[in-house]
């Protein structure tokens, strides 16, 4: 997968626990701006956690969400 292509949903299944923001906005294919706006206004549609300064997304609710929700999270 190049830096600028959207991952596939089998790439992403294979990713670690967390990913980044910007790596979770390419995968939703938003801008990782926008995707920080929606979870500092509390309404990230994906599951993240505070790390520090940062924030991580859960891949496995990026999974489901990208399935549309068909997968346990």
């Amino acid at each position: 997968m190049s830096k600028s292509s959207q991952p596939t949903l089998a790439e992403i299944r294979k990713w670690p626990a967390t990913v980044s923001v910007p790596l979770a906005a390419q995968a939703l294919g938003c801008s990782k701006s926008h995707l920080h706006e929606r979870i500092k206004a509390g309404d990230s549609p994906v599951k993240i956690i505070p790390f520090g300064s940062r924030y991580v997304v859960i891949t496995a609710d990026l999974v489901r969400l990208l399935s549309g929700g068909t997968e346990a999270a």
